[in-house]
């Protein structure tokens, strides 16, 4: 077992309405076998047993699926591994003696709830104005009912596998939301299912991210290089033309 000793320097804050501040906290023996998370577990099992407060931080299933877990890890959200939740880097890709710097998401959208938690319900309004789609319920459809194109239906997919994390806000210099929402309306007005309602989708969707306080695009890209879903910013260029074209209507 190869073990490193760190040196953290994590943002702490009491509340939304607190001032924070950065303060260093030794990491010591740590196992390059861990995770982040399970890194500042062990950090905060030592503040306990020394009555500190733990430093919070979300996660859930720390496999990469939830889009819960995220900080900025020196400099960079989710940390300098591309494709990589925070949760799935892992301590073999740090350095003995290294000082690691971590702090939350940095948007006005998202503020600081505590620590490295801030609030992304911005998100869920956005998906929320998103509405509905027109599909029958009860029994499931023959799976050849709807003909989709496979290529409209991998586009789709691959849109779809946005876990919400925030990363593409926390690295965009405008805090731009514009990755997230596009992914959000490309992944249902690909589908036929979705197109009866597109124009309204995209329609409240931009007008709600832009209600959020989220900054806009200015094609830095910075976000595709952040999402640890490697989101295209394809989804973007589509995103806008769909808008222009309800816009029209």
């Amino acid at each position: 077992m190869k073990t490193i000793n760190l040196t953290l320097q994590i943002w702490r804050q009491k509340d939304a309405n607190s001032t924070g501040q950065f303060e260093s906290y030794p990491a010591k023996d740590i196992d390059t076998a861990m995770s982040f998370l399970e890194m500042l577990d062990v950090v905060n099992e030592r503040l306990t047993k020394e009555g500190k407060e733990p430093v919070a931080f979300d996660h859930d299933c720390r496999e990469g699926i939830c889009g819960m877990c995220g900080a900025v890890v020196n400099g960079q959200p989710h940390g300098h591994i591309k494709a990589t939740t925070l949760c799935q880097l892992h301590m073999r890709h740090f350095n003995d003696g290294e000082t690691i710097v971590i702090e939350p998401w940095r948007s006005t959208a998202f503020p600081v709830t505590k620590d490295l938690i801030v609030d992304r319900t911005a998100f869920d309004r956005i998906i929320s104005a998103g509405g509905f789609i027109s599909a029958k319920t009860g029994s499931a459809p023959e799976a050849s009912a709807i003909s989709i194109q496979q290529d409209k239906a991998e586009l789709s997919m691959d849109a779809a596998s946005c876990i919400g994390c925030g990363a593409c806000v926390a690295s965009c210099p405008n805090a731009s939301a514009m990755l997230f929402t596009s992914a959000k309306v490309s992944h249902l007005n690909l589908l036929p299912q979705g197109r009866v309602e597109a124009k309204d989708r995209v329609t409240n969707m931009v007008k709600q991210m832009d209600e959020e306080g989220f900054g806009n695009c200015s094609n830095e890209y910075l976000c595709e290089d952040a999402c640890p879903k490697e989101i295209s910013v394809v989804n973007i260029a589509r995103m806008n033309k769909e808008f222009r074209t309800a816009s029209r209507s």
